[in-house]
């Protein structure tokens, strides 16, 4: 799992300005500038297609978290 600070760096090495952003919205905006669908913490059954997503580990938690 990645740390905010982790993900800041992801996110500036993108040029996004990650201000006061949610970790949930930087990541979906970090996915959308990889090329990606916007999907981070929508896994509300555990289900996900995206096998080699690096945000899998940090979405499920944040799906768990979010929709319980």
């Amino acid at each position: 799992m990645m740390n905010m600070q982790e993900i800041r760096s992801v996110a500036k090495d993108f040029g996004i300005k990650t201000g006061r952003m949610s970790k949930v919205q930087l990541i979906q905006t970090i996915q959308l500038n990889e090329g990606n669908f916007n999907c981070f913490a929508s896994a509300v059954d555990g289900e996900c297609d995206q096998s080699q997503c690096k945000w899998r580990e940090d979405c499920f938690a944040a799906a768990k978290k979010l929709h319980s």
